[in-house]
């Protein structure tokens, strides 16, 4: 059974940065996908990021390009997402995402997994 959960949301200004964390359980952690997504009550649930099992690889949503970053520390079964230069329009609840197999993807459909969830709010 795997469980995530999320860490470090929180409220923060604009231009502000924030560390968000995900703790996995599973023995096998290394070998996971894991992506990030997040979703106010006026959208849907959309793609932020996601990074494959090594590292070498990511994928970012255009809209957060050059400001978030994703990483992951297989030793600690834990995938972050720095956050900097935040606007208004990143308010919404972050939830970290996993898929045991395949490559990385942008489709929330694709990761059975999922973590509770971490409110971020960007005052302006």
């Amino acid at each position: 059974q795997v469980q995530l959960v999320e860490s470090g949301g929180g409220l923060v200004q604009a231009g502000g940065s924030l560390r968000l964390s995900c703790a996995a359980s599973g023995r096998t952690f290394s070998t996971y996908v894991m992506g990030w997504f997040r979703q106010t009550p006026e959208k849907e649930r959309e793609f932020v990021a996601a990074i494959n099992w090594s590292g070498s690889s990511t994928d970012y949503a255009d809209s957060v390009k050059g400001r978030f970053t994703i990483s992951r520390d297989n030793a600690k079964n834990t995938v972050y997402l720095q956050m900097n230069s935040l606007k208004p329009e990143d308010t919404a609840v972050y939830y970290c995402a996993l898929r045991r197999y395949g490559v990385i993807s942008t489709i929330r459909t694709d990761y059975p997994y999922w973590g509770p969830g971490t409110q971020v709010t960007v005052s302006s």
